[in-house]
């Protein structure tokens, strides 16, 4: 691969000529997924080889879940082993750039965002094989029943905005290599997950991959990728599974070390209750029409949108505005939710083809600016795949309206941001959607429309008698919306022992649970606790910077990585080999390792050398200008051929 000049953004990867350069140093990811309960524990191992004749340092940007606690990395070298530190950022850049400089193999993980990190390795010699190892924990819980391990596996290329303009950042890694749509990678992907649970398995199902099976016994079953999935890395992997108990019980999961206890403590949400007196409400679909939904994803969106306005009911209004680069309005204000208002939205959204840059923050802006009706319950509906980099302003944009109305966020596509969709929804107190495929749209709508019915438990508190408890995350419970649990993470002291009970206000009345802590023999064992705990309380820390739009919480959040060895914003993980491999630092070259664009995303989600893809009406005009040139150099050639 050879690449081009560029901007920072998103670019495609073309051959080169150099034989002596290995391009695609990255030659395998294996994934081993150990499930035990509710928490997954993931083993990443990612092969380096260097192939060609010269030295090199590899670049690769790869995509994480949005939960995860990444703890661990260790750097196989021959039959060297290097445990990674975990370090300040800007150390443990400042150690990786000496080690380079001096020759030694080394390894830094770094985190661009919650779910991106990238990963450089240098002076990987000739002949080298590099294995980087990750591991990391998360929490998995139910929905409606059904639990759902996701492992992305492609970051999606972001638009980084016009220079000058809101949405451009300066952050090197946007400027990523990408194959050309269809094209996979050349690096294997291999992928196991081992369920194990108390309660007997069922369901077991991928509505990404096509899958393996084998349940040796009720409760115990291992998951592989089939073998046509080898390059099956352009989209996320999936795996749904269900437990065969009736019901999702509450407990408290308790972890004994030897400084700190930490506990976890899950509550069944209280059974849907429809109301049969529902407030009128309004409705503001914000729909991405960019260049990278191009094609499938917005197939799917409007196949989305014809369920979600469609089913409307006749005394709710709503309003449409499409945005790329610019942004459409549907009317002024919203309108009735008539047949003929709503076959009139459909029909607009029905012309749009996907073209042009994401600009986000100014859709979301004219959105909040739209007429309110205080006799109305307002929602706003964002529909995205989310490729951009402004995740943070978004957030903030939206916590800063809470009193305009809640947001609902759908991610579209095989490889959404999730940090995006879970993101906004998060700050708007709605919940995020994920529609893989055209199939799941139609299932995620109803999941939709099931939900606003009523919600299922507003204003929760939660507190304890008994056990001494502290650090409790999150300090306030937002309204559950979703049929998943109540999630509360801590710190105790003292014996294990009391209870924990949960109020609130559900569609039929007052509501209460009261859950009792009982220590069990596994205490020991659940050791994940405390990494998930500093995780939960990073991203509480992190919303809290994004809202007051400084850097306050920043050495909150440093010393967190460095006490619990996370990777965050601040802290990143670094492996030095102390021998000088390289005689000749100065000649090795840099590779960015090119990655496949996620499936049914198309060649319009990437630019040349300017960050976004001209508007329709901007084709329009280049259009007739280049017809005008045309007919304009034709008249010139006729008068030239007349005089001869």
């Amino acid at each position: 691969m050879e690449e081009t000049a560029h901007s920072e953004s998103p670019y495609f990867a073309v051959d080169s000529s150099d034989p002596q350069l290995d391009r695609l140093p990255l030659k395998s990811t294996q994934v081993e997924v150990r499930v035990l309960g509710v928490i997954a524990d993931v083993r990443i191992v990612q092969q380096y080889r260097n192939e060609g004749s010269r030295p090199l340092e590899a670049r690769y940007v790869f995509p994480g879940s949005t939960r995860a606690a990444v703890y661990g990395m260790t750097v196989r070298l021959g039959e060297r082993e290097l445990r990674a530190q975990i370090r300040e950022k800007q150390k443990a850049q400042a150690d990786y750039q000496q080690a380079k400089s001096a020759g030694k193999t080394a390894a830094l993980l770094e985190q661009q965002r919650e779910n991106v990190f990238q990963m450089n390795v240098a002076n990987i010699l000739p002949g080298d094989v590099v294995d980087v190892e990750l591991r990391y924990t998360e929490l998995l819980l139910p929905e409606a029943g059904t639990y759902r391990f996701v492992f992305p596996t492609v970051v999606g290329p972001r638009y980084n905005g016009k220079p000058g303009s809101e949405s451009h950042k300066a952050e090197p890694w946007v400027s990523t290599p990408y194959l050309p749509a269809g094209e996979l990678a050349r690096d294997s992907f291999s992928l196991q997950v081992d369920l194990q649970s108390p309660v007997p398995l069922s369901g077991i199902a991928s509505p990404s991959h096509r899958i393996e099976l084998q349940q040796s016994a009720p409760n115990l079953a291992q998951v592989r990728l089939g073998a046509q999935e080898a390059h099956g890395n352009n989209r996320d992997f999936v795996l749904d599974y269900q437990l065969s108990s009736e019901r999702f019980e509450s407990g408290v999961l308790l972890s004994r070390g030897a400084e700190e206890n930490f506990f976890l403590a899950l509550v069944a949400p209280p059974q849907q209750v429809r109301s049969e007196m529902l407030v009128p409400r309004e409705y503001i679909f914000v729909v991405d029409i960019s260049g990278s939904m191009h094609g499938f994803p917005l197939d799917t969106a409007k196949r989305l949108l014809q369920k979600l306005i469609g089913r409307l009911r006749p005394v709710d209004t709503f309003n449409v505005l499409l945005f790329s680069g610019s942004s459409t309005l549907l009317a002024p204000q919203s309108q009735a939710a008539t047949p003929q208002n709503i076959e009139q939205a459909l029909a607009m959204l029905d012309t749009q083809m996907g073209s042009g840059g994401t600009e986000l923050l100014p859709a979301l802006r004219q959105a909040l600016a739209t007429p309110s009706d205080a006799e109305r319950a307002r929602s706003f509906i964002v529909v995205t795949d989310g490729y951009v980099t402004v995740e943070r302003e978004a957030f903030a944009l939206v916590r800063n309206n809470l009193d305009k109305a809640n947001l609902f966020a759908f991610g579209i596509g095989s490889s959404v941001n999730r940090l995006l969709i879970e993101g906004l929804a998060r700050a708007g107190q709605g919940e995020p959607f994920v529609v893989l495929n055209a199939e799941s749209a139609d299932e995620q709508a109803e999941r939709f429309r099931q939900m606003i019915d009523a919600p299922l438990l507003a204003n929760p508190q939660v507190s304890f008698s008994g056990v001494e408890v502290y650090d409790v995350e999150p300090p306030q419970l937002p309204d559950l919306f979703a049929q998943r649990p109540l999630v509360v993470f801590g710190k105790w002291r003292g014996e294990a022992a009391g209870s924990m009970r949960v109020t609130g206000r559900s569609a039929s009345g007052p509501y209460q649970v009261e859950v009792p802590i009982v220590p069990t023999e596994a205490q020991e064992e659940n050791r994940a606790l405390a990494y998930l705990w500093a995780r939960h309380k990073v991203a509480t820390l992190t919303d809290e910077e994004t809202l007051g739009g400084d850097y306050s919480y920043s050495q909150a959040i440093l010393d967190l990585g460095l006490k619990y060895s996370l990777l965050t914003a601040y802290t990143s993980f670094i492996a030095i080999d102390e021998q000088v491999r390289n005689p000749d630092p100065a000649q090795s070259s840099e590779v960015k390792q090119p990655l496949p664009l996620p499936q049914g995303v198309g060649n319009q989600s990437i630019g040349t050398f300017v960050p976004s893809t001209p508007e329709p009406s901007a084709w329009a005009m280049l259009l007739i200008a280049a017809l005008g040139m045309g007919w304009l150099l034709r008249q010139r050639t006729r008068q030239l051929e007349r005089q001869v």
